[in-house]
């Protein structure tokens, strides 16, 4: 089981992650979120990619089935 941040106000994307069996954490963008395993953010600022010491995925663009499979997709990469 992997531990995701999920930036708020994504209560809908954190279920959906929870029902794959992920334990999900809501966070803020301007909180220090530190030790997940990967992080589901609204959109990666250019020249913000050191705000986290852990992957993220976007959510931009994408429904909420897309961000699922993106996430579980790089928790298999990285073989969390």
């Amino acid at each position: 089981m992997a531990k995701i941040a999920v930036e708020q106000p994504f209560e809908d994307v954190k279920k959906a992650l929870e029902a794959k069996g992920h334990e999900v954490t809501m966070f803020n963008t301007d909180e220090d979120a530190s030790g997940y395993d990967l992080g589901v953010v609204r959109a990666i600022n250019e020249g913000y990619n050191d705000e986290f010491d852990f992957p993220v995925v976007s959510m931009k663009g994408m429904s909420i089935d897309n961000v699922v499979e993106s996430v579980e997709n790089r928790l298999n990469q990285f073989g969390v």
